[in-house]
């Protein structure tokens, strides 16, 4: 039940703002279920596979998939994947931590700025720009993928659009299909190394699919502008709490460990 209340609420608020759902998951698996740091990134990869395959068929049966920049994205990523998530464990927690709330607060931004900024307009650049910006996207989003548990499209998505001139849906979709070898060999790097709770799996994949089904949904029925905001935010306070994350108190050695 754990699993499936995170999985709805992380899937429904991705859903309604069209982000992933692992920058909702890891705070609450941390918070909420007092996960260490590594669990909670390694455990949400696994659930950001399930929701990108299922995204991926969607935009795929609609047209709106580019594979061979899908695959120059994934093939990119698939080398940088598991140095993030080795990178991953073998931080403190405390300082990953403080990565993840700096990460956050980079989210917050691109959601802030992306409508002010001004984008490549669609085919205008040279294609050898475009898939430059597509093989640096690849390397970097393997990395972030496999260090911060997250499938990359918020940080994907906005780059395709601002300088490579593709279109937003296009770019969803190319997004979404790149994240899911990716994800998948990064959750599995996650799981060799113990990073991933496998006894709240089976709630939480449910519960992200159904969220975002649901949140999708109804995302045409609230104002962008202000459900931009209110979910920049939410991710602002959730960064704060991580940036100001005090050490755990060093265990107290008992009286009668003492006289051992």
């Amino acid at each position: 039940m754990a699993g499936l209340l995170v999985g709805l609420v992380a899937g429904f608020l991705g859903g309604l703002v069209g982000v992933g759902g692992g920058v909702i998951m890891i705070p609450l698996m941390t918070e909420v279920l007092k996960f260490r740091q590594q669990e909670a990134h390694g455990t949400s990869l696994v659930a950001v596979v399930f929701t990108a395959v299922a995204g991926a068929i969607i935009y795929y049966l609609h047209g709106s998939a580019d594979i061979p920049a899908s695959a120059v994205l994934a093939g990119l990523a698939l080398c940088t994947v598991r140095l993030g998530a080795k990178f991953c464990s073998i931080l403190p927690e405390l300082k990953l931590k403080r990565y993840f709330g700096l990460f956050l607060l980079f989210i917050s931004l691109l959601l802030i700025l992306k409508p002010m900024l001004p984008h490549v307009v669609e085919g205008a650049s040279p294609a050898w720009i475009r898939w430059l910006i597509l093989v640096i996207l690849g390397v970097l989003t393997g990395f972030i993928s496999g260090m911060m548990g997250v499938g990359g499209g918020i940080f994907m998505v906005p780059m395709m659009v601002l300088f490579a001139g593709i279109a937003q849906v296009m770019a969803q979709g190319i997004s979404l299909l790149a994240m899911i070898p990716a994800s998948a060999l990064g959750a599995w790097t996650h799981w060799k190394l113990g990073n991933t709770r496998t006894s709240l799996l089976p709630g939480l994949i449910v519960g992200v699919l159904v969220g975002v089904y649901g949140g999708g949904g109804i995302a045409h029925l609230v104002p962008e502008t202000g459900l931009r905001l209110v979910f920049t935010a939410l991710l602002v306070y959730t960064a704060v709490r991580y940036l100001r994350a005090k050490p755990k108190p060093a265990p107290v050695d008992k009286p009668e460990d003492a006289r051992r």
